[in-house]
């Protein structure tokens, strides 16, 4: 936060116990002038709990919640951080460092919800190597994903590389190709796949692919010609499950290759800009999602004012 601040990335909000959180930055020597702390359990926040539970419960009366049972929940940093997003009161949530991303993914469908035209959300990382950007899904959310799962994931992707002002090339990997293993997750990858060629028919996307082919085009152009990628380098890698996505990104962050960048989790899907970190991130991996999350914002507004964008 005070590096934020300092860099004119954002004016940052710390949500915690401010005389906690005062004495672990004396302790640190760093400055916390200008930066606002909330200490969200405190009597003097009351007022705003239950109105951050009314809304809630407004919101979700039909679903079993209790004007009691939300005001409780504002008790929670991550409920209390969501809901000044949704009132307007904050432009950002960051959170993930010290939340369990189940617990989190609940909370941000309650509050936030999904983009209109989605059932499902989902996250990516960005990689910058030596041999180009390229942007993996889903990373954090969806264990199992069924079909509808991976559509949803890979359209959000194909949106996300948009807006990081690159044109998607997509590819869903698998351990077979173009229905050569026509069960199980195959089977499932392959069907999304057409799915999505009805759907979105201008977006370059094809698949199951095994990774080697979806990395060197040359070589799947020439094994497999009538691919829909022909001729482009594949930059978006929509994986089948979460163990092979999450794996695929911690792999080489692993291999402490000073020539790759990684960059994310980069939230997808929700109607407001809540963007997660990951346990135990370095404080510049923190600051790339805050600058994500302020551009994010940024476009969030401009959207509001100017609904045709």
């Amino acid at each position: 936060a005070v590096q934020a601040k300092a860099e004119g990335i954002c004016e940052p909000v710390l949500l915690g116990n401010d005389e906690t959180i005062s004495k672990l930055a004396k302790q640190l020597d760093l400055n916390l002038d200008g930066i606002e702390i909330v200490n969200l359990r405190h009597p003097k926040e009351s007022d705003r709990r239950e109105r951050y539970a009314h809304i809630l419960t407004e919101k979700h009366g039909r679903d079993g919640y209790t004007f009691e049972e939300a005001n409780d929940t504002m008790f929670e940093r991550n409920y209390f951080g969501m809901m000044m997003v949704e009132t307007g009161e904050a432009g950002a949530c960051i959170t993930g460092v010290y939340s369990k991303y189940r617990d989190t993914i609940k909370i941000a469908k309650d509050v936030i919800g999904l983009r209109e035209g989605f059932n499902h959300f989902g996250t990516m990382h960005i990689v910058n190597s030596e041999q180009g950007t390229f942007f993996f899904a889903d990373t954090l959310i969806n264990r199992h994903p069924d079909c509808d799962t991976l559509v949803d994931v890979a359209k959000l992707a194909a949106d996300a590389v948009k807006f990081f002002n690159k044109t998607p090339v997509v590819a869903m990997v698998s351990y077979s190709n173009f229905g050569s293993d026509e069960v199980g997750s195959p089977a499932i990858v392959h069907q999304a796949v057409e799915i999505v060629h009805k759907d979105r028919p201008e977006l370059s996307i094809d698949g199951e692919m095994q990774i080697n082919f979806a990395v060197n085009d040359e070589l799947r152009d020439k094994t497999f010609p009538f691919n829909r990628l022909k001729g482009q380098v594949v930059n978006t890698l929509i994986f089948p499950n979460l163990s092979s996505a999450n794996s695929s990104y911690k792999l080489l962050a692993s291999m402490n290759n000073k020539n790759v960048e990684i960059i994310g989790p980069i939230q997808m899907g929700l109607n407001k800009p809540i963007h997660f970190v990951d346990f135990e991130d370095s404080v510049p991996s923190i600051l790339n999602i805050v600058a994500i999350a302020v551009i994010d914002a940024i476009v969030e507004k401009k959207k509001i004012q100017n609904p045709q964008l």
